[in-house]
């Protein structure tokens, strides 16, 4: 999608905090975060949302949740505890539509 923000971001057009780049998820710190860890984890192809996730995209979301608990080990909140929370649809709180999963904690 060419005016998509996470598109854009994914091939450097805008810039972002990167704290993970793979062949197929990127992870990157969000820009008003909503707790001291608040990290967006987007996979590389663009999928509007959960609604629109296809039979052949199932490895996508695994690899997301995989880095995202990752992620959560390195930040040192895997103990702790914290959230992750996809956003699907405009009623669900979906802003960017690219599916995108909140990695949230550090309280």
């Amino acid at each position: 999608m060419k005016d998509c923000l996470f598109c854009r971001i994914i091939r450097g057009e805008k810039e972002a905090d990167f704290v993970y780049t793979g062949e197929t998820v990127v992870a990157f710190n969000d820009i008003r975060p909503q707790a001291p860890v608040h990290i967006l984890i987007v996979p590389t192809k663009h999928i509007r949302s959960i609604n629109d996730i296809a039979d052949e995209d199932r490895h996508i979301v695994s690899e997301i949740i995989y880095t995202a608990q990752k992620l959560a080990e390195q930040r040192g909140i895997h103990q702790s505890g914290y959230k992750l929370v996809f956003n699907v649809e405009r009623g669900g709180g979906q802003y960017i539509f690219h599916l995108h999963l909140h990695l949230i904690g550090g309280w």
